[in-house]
């Protein structure tokens, strides 16, 4: 059987990512390619108890090199328990976030040594890359009034601005150093425009393969 195709969709906070999940679902729906979605943190209920670590805003105290290393502790659970099954049977992945979010969050947010996180992404995930990522880039200011407008915030999103501009620039400087992979979508517009974009990118990623 075909290997199946491994999609992510990466952004910052207030950048739409849950409504441009739906859209990716319901455009494989549509052309009858098997997947399954799933997001990072989480995605099963070992990766998932981590997450409520990594999110509970009382762990105020967590270290940074604690915080990484649970993100990858939930992510090599996450590709031996669901990700690579699914790969290795035929079917699609969508992810709500990988690799990519440790290199913006960890790496630009909070400072940390990309070459740590290269380590880390070489011991976890050996030759595994997604096949293509989707950005989903909006300014700060904005994201985060629509954060705010959703009510509570988790312990990352009570960050200041200054860390989200950090994780902003950390994906732009992602999508330029992989061109062939990323492919980004500007979220500010109306939904409608947006999923103009998300149609285009999704025909781009769909017709590139041999289904």
């Amino acid at each position: 059987m075909m290997q199946g195709k491994f999609i992510t969709i990466e952004g910052s906070e207030g950048a739409g990512k849950s409504t441009n999940m739906c859209f990716v679902q319901d455009f494989l729906s549509s052309k009858n390619i098997e997947f399954i979605s799933t997001r990072e943190p989480g995605g099963t209920e070992i990766s998932e108890k981590i997450r409520d670590l990594l999110l509970d805003k009382s762990n105020s105290s967590l270290c940074d090199d604690a915080e990484l290393l649970l993100m990858f502790a939930a992510r090599a659970q996450h590709l031996n328990e669901l990700i690579k099954p699914t790969l290795a049977a035929g079917k699609w992945v969508i992810s709500d976030r990988f690799t990519d979010a440790s290199y913006a969050y960890q790496g630009g947010g909070r400072g940390l040594s990309w070459e740590k996180i290269t380590q880390l992404e070489q011991w976890v995930q050996g030759s595994l890359r997604p096949d293509a990522t989707i950005l989903l880039d909006i300014p700060v200011d904005i994201g985060m009034q629509r954060v705010r407008e959703r009510g509570e915030a988790d312990r990352f999103e009570q960050e200041q601005l200054s860390f989200f501009n950090r994780i902003r620039d950390a994906y732009l400087r992602l999508a330029k150093e992989n061109p062939k992979r990323f492919h980004i979508v500007d979220t500010q517009p109306a939904i409608e425009d947006v999923h103009k974009q998300m149609r285009t990118v999704m025909e781009m990623i769909t017709d590139s393969v041999t289904l």
